[in-house]
């Protein structure tokens, strides 16, 4: 688990490639104080398992399902990368719950400058648009930041200057693919809903002999048998 604050930048220092996975290795320093083989850190904002380590950097294998939804494809040697250490249960949560499971890409469209933020347009597929929501959170390359607007296509966050030092933003420009992971509190719920719904297109009844869950409607008694 992690919450999206990067804490520093990475490069890929080498990258070996098999038809559909790949080894890389990412020179580091943060990440690397109390590194253990076993590890997750996100790279990107995907969750990774260090396989080994030296002082300077680490070694993580990407597999096939990786290569295919993120943008770890396009990554090459000298690549910067942007990279956290799984929370500690410990400590304060700065971000929002980021799984470190990419959802799909996104292309950013357009940046514009204003005052001191950026603002970055980025395109995406209807099926990762609809849990997308204004004042939402969403994790771009690994980074926890706020929708500001959303459209039929697109949306927008502005991003001060502290994220944008410390990040591989300034490095990407229109055209680049980037990886999403939306929040996955809206993933879940429409998930109970739509099992809801198909409890109750089906016919099946709780212990009282009434319906599960009405069509279009939540009840006490439908988040107490799906555990809240």
């Amino acid at each position: 688990m992690f919450t999206g604050m990067i804490e520093e930048v990475g490069t890929v220092i080498a990258i070996h490639r098999k038809a559909n996975s790949a080894l890389i290795e990412i020179k580091a320093e943060q990440v690397l104080s109390d590194v253990k083989t076993g590890d997750s850190i996100a790279v990107n904002g995907i969750c990774l398992t260090v396989t080994s380590y030296t002082a300077r950097s680490f070694t993580a294998d990407i597999m096939h399902e990786t290569m295919r939804r993120s943008a770890m494809r396009n990554v090459r040697n000298g690549s910067t990368v942007n990279l956290e250490r799984a929370m500690m249960a410990g400590g304060r949560f700065g971000g929002h719950i980021v799984s470190g499971h990419i959802d799909g890409t996104g292309t950013i469209e357009k940046i514009q400058k204003d005052e001191i933020a950026t603002w970055y347009t980025i395109g995406a597929e209807d099926k990762l648009m609809r849990y997308i929501i204004e004042k939402g959170s969403i994790a771009i390359d690994g980074i926890s930041l706020t929708v500001a607007s959303v459209q039929e296509h697109s949306f927008c966050v502005s991003v001060i200057p502290h994220t944008t030092a410390n990040t591989t933003l300034p490095g990407k420009k229109p055209g680049d693919l980037v990886n999403l992971e939306n929040d996955c509190i809206g993933k879940y719920v429409e998930h109970f809903l739509s099992a809801g719904r198909r409890e109750n297109a089906g016919g099946k009844e709780n212990a009282g002999g009434g319906k599960k869950n009405p069509v279009g409607g939540l009840t006490k008694e439908f988040l107490y048998q799906h555990g809240f």
